[in-house]
């Protein structure tokens, strides 16, 4: 995720990063631009009093009204998206620094307080690589009998939770944790995994495939005869206009796909690695 000042309006309008989907869609708007004035061409010397043409505009203009109510539900849609999986991991935040303090107040054991400050941060790690489809083990802070465990595991956070689990059921056996504290510290771990599995049904589940194709093939088929329309009013000054137009239509459609996956290694992804790391700095601060 990318850091930035909002209100630097020179520095976002003239700098170009490499998000920028203007440097993303460089070619296909040179391409635009070459097709529009062929067009344009074609029509002013071999068609200069096609009256059909004209009547285009008005059509045009209805079309894009429909287009442009399209992007904006898909827009609303993949930013929704991305919002949730924002504020899932706040809630894990908050719930793994709950579940710390409580564990603090309860456990007089070093070891029984260090080896849950291990598994809460190897838990936010393993999942935020859970969500890109693998787990770096180097991130985890295991012993060897551990590693072994969670290597012939295909969910590794739910595999760190369950040790979580076992050690708690270990210590209520040994008198060490109540029944009352069982189920106060019950409640967070429920938490953790009801955060991973709302950011996996994010991931798994895009928009329904048959809304997908028909926004892009509908996007496709505006933008690629808008000059009919335009060149009877503009000439080759359409060129211009079609391509502003394609520019912001597909950027539209190109920044929503972006962003409805938000855990990935993309600029608008989400800071996953700074989210865990500071739960990993919270979890040595309060666990000590």
């Amino acid at each position: 995720m990318i850091n930035y000042n909002p209100k630097s309006w020179i520095t976002l309008i003239f700098s170009i990063h490499k998000s920028d989907t203007l440097r993303i869609l460089w070619k296909e708007i040179i391409s635009m631009g070459i097709l529009t004035l062929l067009v344009a061409y074609i029509e002013i010397n071999f068609f200069p009093d096609a009256l059909f043409l004209e009547k285009l505009v008005t059509v045009y203009q209805l079309i894009g009204f429909v287009i442009s109510l399209l992007l904006v539900f898909r827009t609303n849609t993949a930013y929704d998206r991305w919002w949730e999986g924002r504020r899932k991991w706040g809630e894990l935040v908050n719930d793994t620094r709950n579940f710390g303090v409580k564990l603090n107040s309860i456990l007089t054991d070093e070891a029984d307080k260090a080896y849950f400050g291990r598994m809460i941060s190897n838990f936010t790690f393993a999942m935020k690589e859970h969500l890109r489809s693998g787990v770096i083990w180097n991130e985890l802070n295991l012993t060897s009998d551990e590693l072994q465990l969670l290597e012939r595991k295909n969910h590794v956070p739910l595999a760190i939770v369950g040790l979580m689990y076992e050690k708690l059921h270990v210590l209520k056996t040994k008198g060490l944790i109540s029944e009352g504290e069982y189920m106060a510290l019950d409640t967070n771990i429920n938490a953790f995994m009801n955060a991973c599995g709302a950011c996996e049904r994010i991931k798994k589940t895009p928009i329904p495939f048959s809304y997908s194709i028909f926004l892009k093939k509908f996007i496709f088929i505006y933008v690629v005869s808008m000059p009919l329309a335009f060149v009877t009013s503009f000439g080759y000054f359409a060129a211009f206009i079609a391509t502003f137009v394609f520019y912001v239509l597909v950027s539209m459609e190109v920044l929503a796909e972006e962003i409805e996956n938000p855990f990935g290694h993309d600029d608008n992804d989400l800071p996953t690695d700074q989210l865990a790391e500071s739960i990993q700095k919270n979890m040595r601060e309060t666990l000590k």
